[in-house]
């Protein structure tokens, strides 16, 4: 018998997308677990689109960089404890701040090859409730008693305890090569772009300033579910301007003259969940949905930001985005001037404008600032880890579709790890 011929890849639609507000840690959301935000996300999407009924998502994939022990199977604890059908399998998937687009690719390779019509993809992080380490001597001493087999073995061992043993182990924002911080790493990569204070803060105001005009033209109305008394980004600040910023002291880089980026030109600890529902066109139309948009390309990309060419910016920690979209671009046969809208997860300020310029060094025409984050994007939101890939894609479908017409945006999300990733979303 003659194998079946191979099947073209299916296009995977966007229909829509449900998050809660953003929240800084400490906050609103302190208390919040990981499973209860991503739960709120996932049960706002079920209610919107009428996902109620059996099998009407074939899958969940989700994920959190912050996770306790407890979080160990996060999705499925998730589907379980919400209004989706508990008959849907889920699964967890982690790549640091790449995690939400990350799923949502994963979601999306399993449509395409027609072994789901739907699914949810997300991820939510909780920076307020990070989990806490026991202290790696104290670990040791606690197996050794559990090894020991007898009353007194157990005894002897439990006596090795000291106070100093006692102390936790609190994660650090800091990369296990190197030691830095993301923001020291961030102030290493804009000092060797050259990127002005001057040139953050406008990006950063502009981005506070945009996305209080979408929440205000109702871009976010079937986006955004209110949550613990939150109906916008907390991190929102309306107001925001050049001038305002300007006047902030530098909090990355001190280590060397001239340190340009502030905590407002750097996103805040964040605390958030976002979903995204991707289908089908087979599916989209049986429901009578028209989708946003249409996920058409993904690239990812990885640097040697411990040992490659760090001082001179093309292997920063936050710099793989600018190899994955030249390569994805060259592979779908397009320049930037073929988009219509440019998103770029702003980790920080700085890190946003030394990609640009990585893209134009490598062939890129310029990026139109007019087309950059139209509807504000990290700085602005705050940044849950593994909810930002999510957030993104929703909103750009949203975009796209608002035009009402054909379009094509971009995604550049980078990634703790010295990753990125990349996507190409459309509307015909």
């Amino acid at each position: 018998m003659s194998p079946l011929a191979p099947q073209p890849p299916r296009r995977v639609a966007v229909i829509g997308g449900a998050r809660v507000p953003f929240a800084r840690s400490d906050g609103p959301y302190a208390t919040a677990s990981n499973q209860e935000m991503l739960t709120a996300a996932l049960d706002a999407l079920v209610e919107r689109h009428g996902l109620q009924g059996p099998g009407a998502v074939g899958e969940f994939v989700a994920g959190a960089v912050l996770k306790h022990s407890r979080d160990f199977n996060l999705a499925r604890e998730t589907v379980l404890g919400s209004a989706l059908d508990p008959r849907t399998p889920a699964y967890d998937i982690q790549q640091a701040c790449g995690t939400g687009l990350q799923a949502v690719i994963a979601a999306a390779n399993k449509i395409a090859l027609g072994q789901t019509e739907s699914a949810v993809a997300g991820g939510a992080d909780t920076a307020s409730d990070a989990p806490l380490g026991v202290n790696d001597r104290l670990r040791r001493i606690l197996l050794e008693a559990r090894r020991a087999k007898t009353t007194g073995g157990r005894l002897k061992a439990l006596a090795k305890v000291r106070p100093g043993h006692l102390v936790p182990d609190i994660p650090r924002n800091a990369e296990p090569r190197t030691g830095l911080s993301m923001g020291e790493h961030a102030a290493v990569t804009a000092r060797a772009w050259g990127i002005s204070r001057e040139e953050q803060d406008a990006l950063a105001a502009a981005s506070h300033q945009r996305l209080a005009a979408a929440y205000e033209r109702g871009l976010f109305q079937d986006l955004v579910v209110p949550f613990r008394g939150l109906a916008r980004d907390q991190n929102l600040r309306p107001g925001s301007t050049v001038e305002k910023l300007a006047a902030l002291k530098p909090v990355f880089g001190l280590d060397a003259p001239g340190p340009t980026m502030t905590a407002g030109n750097s996103t805040p600890l964040t605390d958030g969940a976002a979903t995204v529902l991707l289908a089908s066109e087979e599916w989209a139309e049986v429901r009578g949905v028209e989708p946003l948009a249409y996920l058409t390309a993904y690239e990812t990309a990885a640097v040697d930001f411990a040992g490659g060419d760090v001082a001179g910016g093309e292997d920063g920690l936050l710099m793989a985005p600018a190899y994955a979209v030249p390569r994805m671009l060259e592979r779908a046969g397009l320049g930037i001037g073929d988009f219509d809208l440019v998103e770029i997860h702003e980790a920080f300020a700085s890190q946003v404008l030394a990609t640009l310029a990585a893209w134009e060094k490598r062939g890129l025409a310029p990026v139109d600032r007019a087309r950059l984050n139209v509807a504000g994007s990290s700085l602005a939101t705050g940044h849950p880890f593994a909810a930002t890939g999510a957030r993104i894609v929703a909103t750009l479908a949203t975009l796209l579709a608002e035009r009402e017409g054909p379009g094509r945006g971009l995604i550049s999300v980078c990634a703790a790890g010295g990753q990125g990733v990349t996507a190409i979303l459309e509307r015909t």
